[in-house]
């Protein structure tokens, strides 16, 4: 499922492509009929994200509330528009460029009070500059850490690979209880997330590992993965962790698949290393190719 830096990368490209113009809506499909007509010859005023959520803006006050899900894909083109291929959920197209919705969990219009209803079910936005911190929500739970951090009520946006990939760069141990997480730790933590997912948003893609541990100063061979991105734990079960050389775990947790480093990743009080900097062990050197 696309996570919260992709979803913010789609509405800033369609503000580009759409914004100001008269779109015609249709779906090809025939699972948006209604919808299209709803939004047919209406201006695309603006495109927001707010966690895994697009939202597109039409002038007259609608909005058409879009989550992509597991399957959900979006393509654009310039005009002219192709013949439809697949199961086109929604075509939307203005006189210069087109846009197909495919396979998405929600497709549907909305109003604002159905909007502002979506968003109160909804956590912090790391990625939105009105976005408050949840320390006081994740502090007062009882609940792991790392089923917080995937919580859209709690932090909209966050996923799998974030939230393995920030517990690793904190050193802390991913069944921590959120109560259990010193006020100072988890500032660092959310100030380190809101700025892995900006970097996100600006390249396209997750990398979460740091200068040090790059492929380039490590002298290992690049991460190939279809998800793409420089990465410490997430997907490398059985391999080398980059900081200590210990074998990345799996397991699972809120029903989501869990990696994390057995030696680098401990309790609060334990963890040995400050958000951001990784730790390497005591008598246990960092394994480096040369």
């Amino acid at each position: 499922m696309p996570e919260g830096h992709t979803i913010h990368r789609l509405a800033g490209r369609h503000r580009e492509l759409f914004g100001g113009a008269r779109v015609a809506v249709s779906s090809p499909q025939g699972r948006f009929v209604d919808g299209a007509a709803l939004l047919d010859g209406l201006v695309f005023e603006t495109a927001e994200a707010y966690g895994k959520h697009l939202l597109h803006r039409y002038d007259g006050g609608l909005v058409l509330h879009v989550h992509l899900g597991l399957y959900g894909k979006v393509s654009d083109g310039v005009m002219p528009v192709p013949a439809p291929v697949g199961q086109v959920r929604m075509r939307m197209a203005s006189d210069v460029h087109w846009l197909d919705l495919r396979g998405p969990t929600a497709c549907e219009v909305f109003d604002e009070v159905q909007v502002a209803a979506l968003k109160a079910r909804l956590g912090a936005d790391p990625l939105r500059d009105d976005a408050g911190d949840p320390g006081d929500a994740v502090r007062s739970s009882s609940r792991p850490i790392f089923a917080l951090l995937m919580d859209q009520s709690i932090i909209a946006g966050c996923g799998l690979i974030y939230a393995n990939e920030l517990l690793f760069r904190a050193g802390l141990a991913p069944t921590t209880r959120g109560r259990d997480v010193p006020p100072e730790l988890w500032g660092s933590m959310w100030t380190d997330l809101r700025a892995l997912m900006r970097e996100g948003v600006d390249k396209g893609r997750i990398d979460t590992v740091h200068t040090a541990h790059t492929p380039e100063v490590m002298l290992r061979a690049p991460r190939v993965d279809r998800h793409g991105g420089e990465v410490y734990v997430y997907r490398r079960t059985g391999q080398p962790c980059h900081v200590c050389g210990t074998a990345i775990a799996r397991s699972e947790l809120a029903a989501r698949n869990l990696y994390w480093c057995p030696s680098c990743q401990r309790p609060p009080g334990r963890a040995g290393r400050t958000p951001g900097k990784p730790r390497r062990p005591a008598g246990r050197p960092a394994r480096i190719s040369r």
